[in-house]
């Protein structure tokens, strides 16, 4: 009789974290969603950023866009590269809502997701490099802040940076909760 009793518990605890794989899959579908608006919302941002000063004449205009600086041209197509992944994976996380025991899908995805964090965290990190600069100037390389001039376009692009930096935090929560879910295999 005692052996029965351990039987069925062992199976409850199976049923369990068969649940909690489950929950994991859907709750990796809800954030490979949620960077993908963050990805694909900090390159419309960036790559719409532009002012014109409106001062300038007929001959000389005073203009910034963002293809105007090579760190916000990367930006813009690594987002749309890390942006083009998530939803190439969305079938993958919905086979692992289906198949929560899939382990070899799972490897494969936290390394491409850990790939696509560090491209977008090097774009993300000249991008804001660029965009500090242009804020704050720098003295002591007489480059004066840019942001006092051209508002618009320094708010539009700092405002870019924000769906970036979440679509960061939610790989880094996906290559976690995808761990947690090969180790309850």
């Amino acid at each position: 009789m005692m052996k029965a009793v351990s039987v069925e518990s062992g199976e409850s605890s199976k049923a369990r974290g068969h649940g909690v794989n489950r929950g994991l899959s859907v709750f990796d579908l809800v954030l490979r969603i949620v960077a993908i608006v963050g990805t694909l919302a900090g390159a419309v941002a960036m790559g719409t950023a532009e002012q014109t000063l409106p001062f300038a004449t007929q001959l000389v205009q005073f203009s910034a866009q963002y293809d105007d600086f090579d760190s916000f041209k990367l930006f813009v197509i690594v987002n749309a590269i890390v942006c083009a992944y998530l939803a190439l994976s969305l079938p993958f996380s919905i086979f692992h809502i289906m198949r929560s025991r899939a382990g070899k899908s799972r490897i494969l995805l936290i390394f491409l997701d850990a790939i696509m964090l560090v491209l977008l965290t090097s774009g993300a990190s000249a991008a804001a490099a660029i965009v500090y600069l242009a804020h704050t100037g720098n003295t002591s390389a007489n480059w004066f802040s840019v942001c006092q001039q051209y508002t618009d376009f320094c708010q539009r692009s700092a405002g870019s940076l924000i769906g970036s930096f979440g679509a960061m935090v939610c790989l880094v929560l996906l290559i976690i909760f995808s761990a947690v879910a090969i180790s309850r295999r």
